[in-house]
């Protein structure tokens, strides 16, 4: 039988009160097959060979993995689509007939590094963890066992082409046609923020979920800084972006839309944009409904007569909603002997509070003194209700510490936690050890009230970029909030001093032994010494002359 396979493309652009652009392109893949009940699949079609093999092979049931540099800066920007921490993060759920799971996550690892051209192959079991309650599956299913998730962070991970270039390769029209045509590396790692991420589960195919599918979802997320002097409008266009503009949508989509947020001006006087779409869409985005003018690719009137589309757009900046949730980590402390972990979670919302679940892992070298946890808001005393943590043990494993506290309205909540560094072996040092150590972000897990009913319908045709995390209940969505990565200074030995040790050493020796043991082994001999100059000279006129030499 033919295979049942989609692709759908689409970009959204939001303009930021800031001056800044967010743009956020999502790429779903969805095939209706089972790579899971033994039968070999060998016919792919829009969906990567590279991963359908490493699902089946790893019987891995959800893979979420993303690659971002630069912080999202939320009280700037507002809320992502779809949240990622600084550096590489990656978790995934296993089939519950994986045996051997921290096995089957060692080679899946070393696996995706390869596919991915990153570093990954450095996740072991000191960065590894296993969430008790956080990172639930996205997509369908019943396994819930949490033995079978792992999850873990490279906050150090630096992201460049070489990452972007096979994240495209997995698109179905690469970056040959289609909205990837716009990914040029050297306009999108000129950004303030930029976040590629791939993300595979299981969905329904229907309402009654008799038959399900492999969803791929590949989202690519970046923050342009186009903050131009002078007051007035800002304007940006596609090609100001990203050096191109769009003259076609990939022939495999069955769907291809740009969507721009014009929310906050409905009758166009803050917002310009050209060329005009009479398409408009509202959508229900982070629990507020949004208004989008939607450009279809699939359309060839979208391009007009010049066969290529330049979306134009100026705006007056504007005021912002703040979050309703976001947080924020430092360190304290003095000397290089023990300090402090401050975590800082603001609930902006003004009369409703929620509760919130905190997951924490700390590197074995820091070690946390757990009977110093304190979380206080508003001054006082905030008992969380579910509190699980595991110890680290040495080069072993981290520690992992979970909480799920309730935010009260308007406040800030802070956890502190003392810590203790230790003393690393010398061979143990990374190659630049005063740059620091990282810390991989807290993950703040919550369910934040709603400004307006969230539609629960799943099976209604949504875009791509507000459908990604299952919704429930209408008076809430579910948000993902990541703080900033630590970088915390360990007592680290004088590295220059075995090399002041051995340059000092060879000198002494070479000075030192070379006169003894030239004086003791060189033989001494009477040598006549030879004439002057001057009498040479004279000898050779006397000779000259007839007359005995001197």
């Amino acid at each position: 039988g033919c295979p049942k396979d989609d692709f759908q493309e689409e970009l959204v652009i939001r303009p930021l009160h800031s001056g800044d652009i967010y743009a956020s392109f999502q790429f779903r893949t969805l095939w209706e097959t089972d790579f899971m009940r033994g039968n070999k699949v060998s016919h792919y079609r829009l969906f990567p060979k590279s991963l359908g093999q490493v699902i089946s092979k790893f019987s891995v049931r959800e893979l979420h993995i993303s690659f971002t540099q630069g912080y999202w800066r939320t009280m700037q920007w507002g809320q992502p689509f779809l949240p990622s921490p600084p550096g590489a993060e990656l978790w995934v759920w296993f089939q519950d007939s994986v045996t051997d799971v921290d096995g089957t996550w060692k080679e899946l690892t070393n696996v995706l590094s390869g596919i991915f051209c990153a570093s990954l192959n450095f996740i072991d079991s000191t960065n590894t963890v296993q969430p008790s309650a956080s990172f639930k599956p996205l997509g369908i299913g019943n396994v819930t066992d949490h033995r079978f998730l792992r999850y873990a962070t490279l906050p150090r991970e630096i992201v460049c082409t070489e990452n972007l270039t096979p994240w495209k390769k997995l698109l179905p029209c690469g970056s040959k046609a289609g909205l990837a045509v716009l990914l040029k590396s050297e306009k999108l790692f000129h950004s303030s923020f930029h976040s590629q991420a791939v993300h595979i589960r299981p969905v329904c195919q229907d309402w009654q979920c008799k038959t399900t599918s492999w969803e791929l979802r590949q989202t690519l997320n970046v923050v342009f800084d186009l903050h131009t002097p002078g007051q007035g409008k800002l304007e940006w266009s596609l090609f100001k972006m990203f050096s191109r503009t769009l003259t076609e949508a990939c022939p495999l989509a069955s769907s291809s839309k740009i969507y721009i947020d014009i929310t906050d001006d409905p009758q166009g006087e803050q917002f310009e944009v050209s060329p005009a779409t009479h398409l408009l869409s509202q959508a229900m985005v982070l629990g507020d409904r949004r208004t989008f003018s939607v450009y279809d690719l699939t359309q060839q009137i979208t391009f007009g007569t010049v066969r290529s589309l330049n979306l134009l757009i100026r705006w007056k900046s504007r005021d912002m909603l703040r979050p309703l949730l976001h947080a924020e980590r430092y360190v304290a402390g003095y000397g290089l002997q023990t300090g402090e972990i401050h975590t800082l979670m603001y609930n902006n919302h003004p009369y409703r509070s929620f509760p919130v679940l905190l997951l924490d892992s700390v590197p074995w070298y820091l070690r946390l003194y757990i009977h110093t946890l304190t979380v206080t808001s508003k001054g006082k005393d905030n008992k969380p209700s579910y509190i699980h943590y595991q110890p680290s043990k040495d080069r072993v494993r981290p520690h992992l510490l979970e909480m799920l506290v309730q935010l009260p309205p308007n406040s800030v909540t802070e956890v502190t936690v003392q810590f203790e560094r230790a003393l690393l072996k010398w061979t143990e040092y990374t190659p630049d050890p005063n740059h620091g150590f990282y810390v991989g972000s807290s993950v703040i897990s919550s369910l934040v009230p709603s400004i307006v009913a969230m539609d629960t319908n799943s099976t209604r045709e949504q875009p791509l970029f507000s459908s990604f995390f299952p919704c429930k209940e209408e008076s809430s969505y579910f948000m993902r909030v990541y703080t900033e990565p630590l970088l915390v200074n360990l007592p680290t030995p004088d590295f220059s001093m075995p090399y002041n040790v051995i340059c000092l050493t060879c000198t002494v020796v070479a000075v030192g032994y070379g006169s003894l043991y030239n004086l003791l082994t060189r033989s001494f001999q009477i040598e006549e010494p030879s004439p002057g100059l001057a009498k040479r000279i004279a000898n050779i006129i006397r000779k000259m002359r007839g007359v005995p030499p001197l």
